[in-house]
């Protein structure tokens, strides 16, 4: 079965994506803000999953932090780009949609970085509940996206449309904001914290 392309694929645009990070991180620049608050949701040493890992600085800044992550990137470029910036890095060139319960559990799922709108159209369920999967018992989603302004071929992706797919998902959400510095929920941005819907919990 062929498939889909993925609109990060339509997009064709994984050089220069992979270009303005490296920048950044040459200069010096700020690029731990996702990293910092899945810390905070997170007891020393835990386990996590970055899910859509790009160029890995979400996962590097965890393994500074000391936890165990496991960084999973289906773009071949991306992947190879982010061994060269991080020599050693754990990242495997795979897909959200092929987790499965055997690659779990985590303590936390991070799929950050417009991930969720650059998915081949029509899969955005399939990968919620690929991630939901591999949840450890008191696993947690920390999930965010532009709601507006979308880079060129992402999807239009609203709130209610992303929660409407959570919860079909056996998802719940345990809080939303609009930065991840934890600023109000508004229009322009999307942070979610995620777990297991109360009926989801004991399967």
């Amino acid at each position: 079965m062929a498939t889909r392309r993925t609109r990060w694929q339509e997009a064709g645009n994984s050089e220069n994506f992979g270009k303005r990070f490296a920048d950044l991180v040459s200069a010096g620049e700020d690029i731990d803000g996702e990293a910092r608050l899945a810390d905070t949701l997170l007891p020393r040493g835990a386990r996590v999953l970055d899910a859509g890992a790009g160029m890995g600085r979400v996962t590097s800044a965890l393994l500074r932090r000391g936890h165990e992550v496991v960084a999973i990137e289906p773009d071949e470029t991306l992947v190879r780009q982010a061994r060269e910036i991080y020599p050693g890095l754990p990242i495997e060139k795979r897909d959200i949609l092929g987790l499965g319960p055997e690659d779990g559990p985590f303590d936390l799922v991070v799929c950050v970085g417009n991930v969720m709108i650059y998915l081949a159209e029509g899969t955005e369920i399939e990968a919620l509940r690929a991630m939901r999967a591999v949840l450890g018992e008191n696993g947690r989603i920390l999930l965010g996206f532009h709601l507006q302004d979308q880079p060129s071929h992402a999807r239009a992706y609203t709130a209610a449309e992303f929660e409407a797919d959570l919860s079909a998902a056996g998802l719940r959400v345990d809080l939303r904001a609009g930065t991840y510095q934890l600023h109000p929920a508004n229009e322009a941005y999307g942070v979610w914290v995620l777990s297991r819907a109360q009926s989801e919990a004991g399967r």
